[in-house]
């Protein structure tokens, strides 16, 4: 089992900028890459970005690329999220997830994915 705790969400002006942390506890050896994905109102829950764990390689989506910057601390078994440059459209609950192993379908999509945080607001006031 892991469990993952997400902290740093909040209320932020637009332009302005936040750091999400997740850490995650338990059987962290496994770790094959950590993500975050975020849902809206109303909304399904969407990807946002991901981290390969031992080779550090990147993937976002199109819509924060350039203004998110997600980056791990293996001796943590903590993974950040540092977003700038926040606009409204950001505002949804951010979710961690964490991947025990390379599977059939990409770590863009949330099948890839074995646990889950409970997630943390945020909120951008234009």
């Amino acid at each position: 089992q892991v469990q993952l705790v997400e902290s740093g969400g909040g209320l932020v002006q637009t332009g302005g900028s936040l750091r999400l942390s997740c850490a995650a506890s338990g059987r962290t050896f496994e770790t094959y890459a950590m993500g975050w994905f975020r849902q809206a109102p109303g909304k399904g829950r969407e990807f946002v970005a991901t981290i390969r764990w031992f080779l550090g390689g990147t993937t976002y989506a199109d819509s924060v690329k350039g203004r998110f910057t997600i980056s791990r601390d293996n001796a943590k078994n903590t993974v950040y999220l540092q977003m700038n440059s926040l606009k409204p459209e950001d505002t949804a609950v951010y979710s961690c997830a964490f991947a025990t192993r390379r599977g059939v379908v990409g770590t863009t999509q949330r099948g890839a994915y074995d646990y889950w945080g409970q997630g943390t607001q945020v909120t951008v006031s234009s």
